[in-house]
């Protein structure tokens, strides 16, 4: 992203840190209660070995179940695609599992799969399946049928138009749905180590909060929220080295 576009939002997060951590010197607000963004950065610093170990151990987490979950999420969204009558029957069910809170879920899954791997992962894919599954849905249907009954003129199989046509359209919609489970990824992670855990961000926060250490606490916060905008990073990178290539197709099916 240019300097130019991302200034506004660091003008208005520098604007909000300095506010905050006025208010706290000027009211001289007890740090158990709210620590000044000082605070914060001075727990993360004298605490960042123990909290990297942390954040590899979330990030490592998050990034196998994203990708198994897009991976699951895109042949299913094949197969909802090529046979009408599963997509009638599965999708409505595929849309109730996302009323179930992710709070109700955690410990479930805790519960009955222990505390190592399996039951993050689960919970990752869980919750960043369904926004993957969905956006790729709708850009597959918008492929213009002029377009479609172009290719059925030129004796193009179904699967040759789905190849060359429909996932090329589908394309932006896919990394819009990429972006949005992103920012769930982690987040879902911590959730799972919260409920029970031995390493990661969720683990460390309850830690500290138990300490009525809430620095520590928002320390692991920060750093939440900077690996989230590492992987949101990492597919606009992604976006952008691979844009090119389907670019053509793209204006040919407009």
């Amino acid at each position: 992203m240019p300097i130019t576009r991302a200034l506004p939002s660091l003008c208005l997060a520098t604007a909000f840190l300095a506010a905050w951590q006025g208010y706290c010197t000027l009211a001289d607000v007890s740090p158990l209660i709210l620590p000044a963004p000082s605070d914060v950065a001075l727990g993360l610093w004298v605490n960042r070995a123990t909290l990297a170990g942390h954040a590899a151990a979330t990030l490592g987490v998050a990034t196998l179940g994203f990708s198994l979950s897009v991976s699951f999420a895109f042949i299913t969204s094949v197969a909802l695609h090529f046979i009408p009558w599963l997509r009638r029957g599965l999708f409505p069910l595929l849309v109730a599992s996302q009323t179930v809170p992710i709070v109700a879920l955690a410990p479930l899954m805790v519960l009955w799969f222990g505390f190592g791997l399996l039951p993050k992962v689960l919970l990752v894919i869980l919750v960043t399946f369904f926004p993957v599954l969905v956006s790729l849905l709708a850009g597959y249907a918008r492929l213009p049928q002029a377009y479609r009954d172009q290719l059925a003129s030129m004796c193009a199989k179904r699967g040759q138009v789905f190849r060359r046509a429909a996932l090329p359209v589908a394309r932006p919609h896919f990394f819009n749905g990429l972006r949005i489970s992103a920012t769930y990824a982690i987040v879902a992670t911590i959730f799972a180590e919260y409920a029970g855990a031995r390493q990661g961000l969720g683990i460390y926060i309850l830690t500290a909060k138990n300490n009525f250490r809430a620095d520590l606490v928002l320390a692991a916060v920060v750093l939440s929220a900077t690996l989230t905008l590492l992987l949101l990073g990492l597919l606009h990178l992604i976006d952008r080295a691979t844009g090119r290539r389907y670019r053509r197709a793209v204006d040919a099916a407009g």
